[in-house]
Formats: C-alpha cells, structure tokens, sequence
C-alpha cells in the first residue's frame, strides 16, 4: 500500500536551519559532533550547521547509547555549544521520557540553549518500536512548545530491521503530528529511497554510509539532508588507536593521519575566537 503523505504541510515561515534543507545545488550534508571542540573545528570547515551524535556523547561518557542515560550530557554539550555562534541539532534520543510533555520540557530547554533542531527517535532499547501513536504525540507536544524547533522525526523500522514495510505509514502520522523532517537510518536502497521521497512533502533525512548511495546520488534520489552519524566518532577513536599502537611498537604514527597544532586545538575551546596566526591549513603532528 503506498501511503502519500500530503495533508501534513505546515505553514510555518522558515527558519534559518529549515531552509538549509531546501538548497537545489545539494542536501544539507550534515556532520556530527561529539563535544564542542568537535563542533567547532567542523563549523571552522564551512559546515553550515552540525548535528550531534548520540552515540558519541554516550560513549565519551562512559554510558550505553539508545538507553535514555544521557540526558544530562545532552543538555550539557547543548548549552555548551549555544554558547558559539554556528547553527546545531540535536539527537535527543527518543526523548528521554514516554511522557509528551516531559520531552517538551527538554525542547523548550534544548531551544533555550541554542538549538536549532532536534531529533526524535522511535526505536527502544529492546529493539521494538514505540507505538506510533505515542511518538506522534511526543513531536506534537514538542511543535506546541517550541514551534521554531526544527523536529526531524526518526523511524527505526531500517535501522533495528523489524517492521520496514511500515516506514511510510509512520512517517505519515509523525508529519501530521507537525514534524519538519523524516529520518530514516539505515535506509540505502536506491528504489525505496526514491520512493519514499515522491511520498513525503518534508525533507528526508538518510544517514550516510561508506558503502551505500554517494552524496550525489542520493541529491538524484531527492534526498534533502544527509547525516555522518557517528562514523566522525568512531573514525576518530580508530585513528587515536592507530596512532597510539604505533608508537607503542616502534613505528611512526600513520602519514596519512593529520592532526591539528596545539595552537589550534587550543583556539577551538574560545567560542568565535580567530584562529591562531599562521594556522590557516596547517595540519601537524605535535606533541602536548
């Protein structure tokens, strides 16, 4: 059955972050961080927005992704990122609560600290789904409390493997909820993407992988907003592995690994600061 989803259109006027999900050169590529320092280097590379990952302040914290144990470490970097001047998103899980207006709650304070946007999740610890009905209800509950936050509205039916065949009748009921977006992670199939594009009126978000669909051809399938997740995460703790390992065995540290100077690292802890003099492009391994 193919369920069009049309009569969710909302007429809210753009805000700055919405409108970067209706370029016609390319998806809104958007790269995810894990810390401010992160962010702050990828928004130095001209990324117009970043996103959080939430496995990545997960595991910086010492605690299990998807469990609903990071609440505090979310509002935390939140607030530390409101503090610079870049656009950003954050993944909220799946609220942090089953309560509508408890998740309310964290989006007024999540906008309150800067946020631009937040991702909302269906999927359970337990690999289930979250009835449609109550996640509907979260997104409502988050657009009567914070019209101006971007909700990019998240289906694990491809992400966790179970009930796929309802992707496009959940994400009907998220956009008639008020949802801005629709995320689907771990959709790759060419066909179903474009599928769902032709059915949906908001943008789709598809999260990146090295082996699925390029950026361009997923701009071909109609593909709005396309994010890295947590392989900048993931990538980084291989690389810091790789270059310890091989110190610790005699060798030089991998010459394709660039590392930016102490200078550098250092500029990024001061919110809209300049960069060192000099540091422009230059990429060096160095101690401290």
């Amino acid at each position: 059955m193919t369920h069009t989803i049309r009569d969710g259109t909302h007429q809210r006027p753009p805000t700055a972050f919405a409108r970067l999900h209706h370029q016609d050169a390319a998806p809104l590529l958007l790269p995810n961080a894990w810390d401010h320092a992160s962010a702050a280097a990828l928004s130095a590379e001209g990324f117009p927005a970043i996103g959080t990952t939430s496995l990545g302040v997960a595991a910086a914290a010492g605690l299990p992704d998807g469990a609903a144990a990071t609440l505090d470490a979310t509002l935390a970097l939140a607030r530390r990122l409101g503090e610079g001047s870049f656009l950003f998103t954050v993944d909220a899980e799946g609220g942090f609560s089953d309560d509508p207006e408890e998740v309310a709650r964290l989006a007024r304070e999540l906008r309150d600290a800067g946020a631009a946007g937040i991702n909302l999740e269906d999927g359970l610890p337990d690999g289930t789904l979250a009835p449609a009905e109550l996640h509907a209800a979260k997104i409502a509950a988050v657009k009567a409390s914070a019209p101006g936050l971007f909700v990019n509205a998240r289906t694990d039916t491809h992400w966790l493997g179970v009930r796929e065949e309802e992707t496009a009748a959940r994400l009907a009921v998220y956009e008639r909820a008020g949802a801005d977006g629709a995320f689907v992670p771990g959709l790759s199939d060419p066909d179903a993407i474009a599928t769902l594009t032709a059915a949906l009126t908001v943008p789709l978000n598809i999260l990146y992988t090295p082996a699925g669909p390029t950026l361009a051809e997923l701009a071909a399938l109609g593909v709005r907003r396309v994010s890295l997740g947590s392989l900048l995460y993931r990538s980084a703790l291989a690389a810091a592995v790789a270059t310890a390992t091989a110190v610790r065995d005699g060798h030089r540290p991998p010459a394709d690994l660039r590392t930016l100077s102490y200078a550098e690292v250092q500029a990024l802890g001061l919110p809209d600061a300049p960069p060192p003099p000099g540091s422009s492009g230059h990429w060096e391994i160095t101690d401290a």
